[in-house]
């Protein structure tokens, strides 16, 4: 599987996504590698579990177990990928790795730790 971004999809605004914990999140998985192979049941899975992150970003930590749950079954982890036999490949070192953040993302880290101290 190549390590390009995919394109991704946009956030379905119906969803109502308030958090910009949860809207990095949506963004990070729409164009991960994996997405590449994903079928409309696979897509219709990232929109509820973008729903839970919106829900543990506004303060619902009992979300944390299953979110955790779900985004293992797509191989968030190098264990998760190790376990499912899935393989990323990585980008030549011509290709760098693009990295941009967007405002929201600049605050998520402050946000998860408030929320994580209760704050």
């Amino acid at each position: 599987m190549p390590a390009d971004a995919q394109p991704g999809r946009e956030l379905p605004r119906g969803l109502g996504i308030s958090t910009p914990g949860a809207r990095r999140f949506w963004k990070t998985w729409s164009t991960a590698p994996q997405t590449s192979a994903w079928a409309e049941t696979d897509w219709s899975e990232l929109e509820l579990t973008t729903k839970l992150v919106d829900g543990l970003y506004l303060g619902d930590l009992k979300l944390a177990g299953e979110i955790r749950q779900r985004v293992a079954k797509w191989g968030a982890t190098v264990e998760d990928r190790a376990r499912l036999r899935m393989t990323i490949d990585q980008p030549s070192e011509a290709e760098p790795a693009a990295v941009s953040e967007t405002p929201d993302e600049l605050n998520m880290d402050e946000e998860l730790y408030r929320l994580l101290n209760g704050s």
